[in-house]
């Protein structure tokens, strides 16, 4: 499929499936976010961060979604719901590009990877940063108490505006989060990447290919989640990074997303 979301959602929307997105509970926290997020990016994008900030913000402090019964009635809600559906949708960055040991590496929309993935066993240095208030205060709290010599802590921000200093990390990693945003927003998003990244490092990140079986179902449930996704062609994935000056090095497909090496 090769449509981007909004004509995507309403021709969903015709068949009945799909209408406004459904109440979203925002904490005070939540609806003042924007201010938090350092450089203000165009305003468009500003909603879409805010929105997705909301859907994870939810589903961290692990409060209920109201949902239609049609979407809940779908194997894929089913699948959210027991956790089946995580194998399928994570990306194992580490396949593509393993971090080394003590790289300086920056988890961008990093949620509470360092609690999950092994960094200890790798023995590379964590940064994060993600938009998400729960997952930013969730890892500072346990990072250090995990691992205190790696762990070196998460910013609250998006992945367009990172604070850090110029070369400065050997990997950056960015995975689960670019369907929620334009492509325009992600050149943005590959410019900062360019001027933290060492000139021998990589940048890691996945889009989803449209084409694969669960794209359009994953979609209409991400949507009534409340984080709107757009869904474009792998090849405008492509120009994107040679339009930044960048190199894809190497690609691996995955059931929903397909991961990228690329130079900068």
């Amino acid at each position: 499929m090769t449509v981007t979301s909004v004509s995507y959602l309403y021709r969903h929307r015709q068949r009945g499936w799909l209408g406004m997105a459904k109440n979203r509970s925002q904490s005070s926290h939540d609806n003042s976010l924007s201010g938090f997020l350092g450089s203000s990016p165009h305003p468009t994008w500003q909603s879409q961060l805010d929105a997705v900030a909301s859907r994870f913000n939810q589903e961290y402090r692990r409060e209920p979604f109201e949902l239609p019964a049609e979407v809940e009635a779908m194997p894929i809600f089913q699948e959210w719901v027991s956790g089946l559906l995580t194998s399928q949708i994570t990306s194992p960055f580490w396949e593509i590009a393993k971090p080394k040991k003590q790289q300086k590496c920056l988890d961008l929309g990093c949620g509470v990877s360092f609690l999950i993935y092994p960094w200890s066993d790798w023995d590379a240095v964590f940064y994060g940063q993600d938009i998400s208030i729960v997952a930013r205060d969730l890892l500072n709290a346990r990072g250090s108490q995990l691992n205190s010599k790696l762990f070196k802590g998460v910013q609250l921000g998006g992945a367009h505006d990172l604070n850090y200093e110029l070369a400065q990390f050997d990997l950056v990693i960015a995975t689960g989060f670019s369907c929620y945003y334009p492509i325009a927003y992600w050149s943005d998003v590959l410019a900062a990447v360019k001027r933290v990244l060492k000139p021998d490092g990589y940048f890691v990140f996945d889009a989803i290919d449209p084409n694969t079986p669960i794209a359009e179902n994953w979609a209409i449930l991400e949507t009534y989640l409340g984080a709107e996704v757009f869904l474009e062609p792998l090849e405008n994935w492509k120009k994107a990074v040679q339009a930044a000056g960048g190199r894809i090095i190497k690609t691996l497909p995955g059931e929903l997303f397909q991961l990228y090496k690329v130079g900068l």
